[in-house]
């Protein structure tokens, strides 16, 4: 027996779900690519904003909060929402899913200039939303899992997974390893580690989501700006570095696959953004995009499955990864150790895979 628990995927979730389980048991962590996070965990908007998602993502991403804002990893953003005059019942929508205040123009004005004020009729926003260090979340969760004796394997990719005698075994190149555990974590692939595994479970669905970074507009300093959308998240911008990134906020069904961006997508989204902004984009730093993987129902999925013994789920991270992880991972660790969950009974039967029957 090679480990006590075996991860397949190196994201966000399989890596903080392994940190956690470290002081416990033997874990091993495989990841197919050079790096950890090299998918979607790398190309995430870093925000933590806990009213984004449905009502157990909300209660996964505030029971994450206490945890975020002790660890240092967090550093003030803030969000707004902008709307045009025709697009009041939008906007309507996502400042009540949102939770935000609806907040004075000449102040939304003063701090966000690149907005033309001939086109923002109406703003609502919060500040207690939050840029999160995902690198330094990753890399410590690394650091926790090998600081215990566990492993994390680069260039890992699995090509079989068995069960006999009571063990999952996994085989990597010319290796197999074995452990009573296997946790399936490995993001948009997914469905592929089930299938070779031999698991039925929820059909999960790789949406890509496409990002330009853009110059800072005129020069302006736009390290203070907020995260600002569009209503119905038809688009965003962040500030990144000294410059900004925008993204058309698509959700485009996809094979998993590196991904990247589609230029006629992210044209539309920059024309969408260009329409609220006094400054024209002239050139792009570089564009990317990302996989955002989705169970059927649009929330995550963490628990034992109901009949492959052994056999966990840390799925469907879909946008949240990053917000709900030190929640999801903590609930995810008591399961698989067999500890009762300090979650609630509600929220731990919203996000077992048996609710798909």
């Amino acid at each position: 027996m090679d480990a006590d628990v075996l991860i397949i995927g190196g994201g966000v979730a399989g890596l903080t779900l392994g940190a956690r389980l470290a002081d416990a048991a033997k874990v091993v962590v495989l990841e197919a690519e050079a790096a950890v996070g090299y998918h979607t965990s790398g190309r995430s908007a870093a925000l933590f904003e806990p009213t984004y998602g449905l009502a157990p993502v909300r209660d996964l991403s505030y029971a994450s909060a206490d945890w975020y804002h002790a660890s240092g990893l967090l550093s003030p953003r803030g969000v707004f929402l902008v709307a045009r005059a025709d697009e009041r019942e939008a906007f309507e929508s996502d400042l009540r899913t949102m939770a935000m205040d609806r907040l004075d123009l000449e102040a939304v004005f003063a701090r966000m200039p690149v907005l033309r004020r001939d086109v923002v009729a109406m703003a609502g926003g919060r500040d207690d939303v939050f840029d999160i260090d995902t690198d330094k979340l990753l890399q410590d969760s690394v650091k926790a899992i090998r600081a215990a004796g566990g492993e994390v394997r680069l260039k890992s990719r699995v090509t079989g997974i068995a069960r006999t005698g009571g063990l999952w075994r996994v085989r990597v190149g010319d290796r197999e390893l074995a452990a009573p555990i296997l946790v399936n974590a490995a993001g948009s692939w997914v469905n592929e580690v089930a299938a070779m595994a031999g698991v039925a479970g929820p059909r999960y669905q790789p949406m890509r989501r496409s990002m330009a970074r853009i110059p800072a507009p005129a020069g302006m300093d736009v390290s203070g700006w907020p995260m600002t959308f569009g209503p119905g998240e038809s688009w965003y911008a962040k500030p990144d570095a000294g410059a900004l990134v925008v993204s058309p906020a698509e959700e485009h069904p996809m094979e998993p696959h590196d991904a990247w961006a589609d230029d006629t997508v992210l044209a539309e989204g920059l024309a969408r953004y260009e329409a609220y902004a006094t400054e024209p984009v002239t050139r792009l730093l570089s564009s990317w995009a990302g996989l955002r993987t989705f169970s059927p129902d649009r929330v995550l999925v963490i628990g034992p499955d109901p009949v492959a013994e052994g056999f966990f789920w840390q799925a469907g991270q879909g946008g949240y990864g990053f917000q709900t992880a030190p929640a999801a991972s903590r609930l995810g660790a008591a399961l698989v150790l067999g500890r009762a969950p300090d979650a609630g009974a509600a929220l731990v039967a919203a996000v077992s895979p048996a609710r798909f029957g």
